[in-house]
């Protein structure tokens, strides 16, 4: 027993020396404006799905992978998109051809083929005119039945008829196709691009792509799945932003301020503080009770607080526990983010 006592007095003596340095260092922070509250990084993700239903061709990365934005990560079968494409792209050249020939007009060999024709009925026109009048001197002195007089008189109307739709045919021929025809077949050749488009828009959607810098947490779905809208592929932790994640009490509200500087320690990198800065401070209690009613209960409630952190190097890691020293006189000068994006970004990694 009088071995052990020496050892508990010792122990209770650095006991009460590291109470002591733990209080003068608190009182040398806070007589510099410094206090220190505790919390672990938070970050978003993101889940990752093809806006195209179709079987997956490959799959370009693994989980734990490192990616930057705009990397593809997987790829869906693009067969029937491919021949889709390649029947409307001959269609749409087919109607370039149409809109093209109703710009051009009439050629002049068609105007020429037209007035040959229209001369060539004026000929059998005036030729049965010479006849009917035969026919009809003939006719009175019975040299001729009347029967025949009728049946030239008949096609004297006939061919009458006929010039007279040659010439509207020659007409037409001459002012060339109505405006109207030409301003239709050029809506249907936009209307074909703009199928077109789509087709290529949907082409591009069967490429998934990293939105942002980040890594893979997680590999869904594997090659030859069926992938869709509603089946994410992968997760993608992202890099940036980051903060950390921690609650203040009721009385230290008056303390804090959007903007405040800060310095963010990390047990696994001892000595290296990361900058940050005060970019949510919660406008309501997170914990029960809610309804206060006396001073000591008050002291009880507590409000969540997001320091958002520069992390260059990449270092911190999800739910790494860390030590925020907030320096009340020093701001920074980066904008406060919105109740709404910290909701946000708690809702997507709960």
């Amino acid at each position: 027993m009088k071995k052990v006592l020496p050892v508990i007095i010792l122990i209770l003596a650095a006991a009460g020396a590291y109470m002591y340095w733990q209080n003068q260092n608190k009182k040398q922070d806070e007589n510099a404006g410094i206090f220190k509250i505790y919390g672990t990084i938070d970050i978003r993700d993101a889940s990752l799905a093809f806006t195209e239903q179709e079987r997956i061709e490959a799959i370009l990365v693994e989980e734990g992978m490192r990616v930057k934005k705009g990397q593809v990560l997987a790829k869906l079968r693009t067969a029937k998109l491919d021949a889709a494409i390649k029947e409307l792209t001959a269609r749409i050249a087919a109607q370039q051809e149409t809109v093209a020939k109703l710009e051009a007009g009439s050629r002049s060999q068609e105007i020429d083929q037209a007035r040959a024709e229209v001369q060539a009925i004026m000929a059998r026109v005036a030729n049965v005119t010479r006849t009917v009048k035969r026919l009809k001197a003939t006719s009175r002195s019975g040299a001729t039945s009347i029967q025949n007089y009728d049946d030239a008189k008949a096609q004297l109307k006939v061919e009458q008829a006929q010039l007279a739709a040659g010439r509207k045919a020659l007409d037409l021929l001459i002012e060339g196709p109505r405006k109207e025809d030409i301003a239709a077949a050029r809506h249907q050749l936009d209307a074909l691009g703009a199928s077109l488009d789509q087709l290529q828009v949907r082409l591009s959607d069967m490429i998934l792509i990293a939105p942002a810098d980040g890594i893979i947490q997680s590999r869904i779905l594997e090659q030859g799945e069926l992938a869709g809208p509603s089946k994410p592929a992968f997760v993608l932790a992202l890099c940036d932003p980051k903060w950390v994640r921690a609650y203040i009490p009721e009385p230290m509200l008056g303390k804090i301020n959007l903007g405040m500087t800060a310095q963010i320690f990390t047990d696994t990198l001892p000595g290296q503080p990361l900058d940050g800065w005060v970019g949510f401070i919660s406008p309501v209690a997170e914990f029960t009770p809610r309804a206060v009613a006396t001073e000591d209960l008050r002291t009880q409630l507590v409000y969540e607080t997001r320091v958002f952190v520069k992390d260059p190097k990449d270092m911190l890691r999800l739910g790494t526990p860390v030590t925020v020293a907030i320096n009340k006189n020093q701001t920074d000068a980066r904008p406060a983010v919105p109740a709404e994006t910290a909701n946000l970004s708690r809702e997507s990694v709960e």
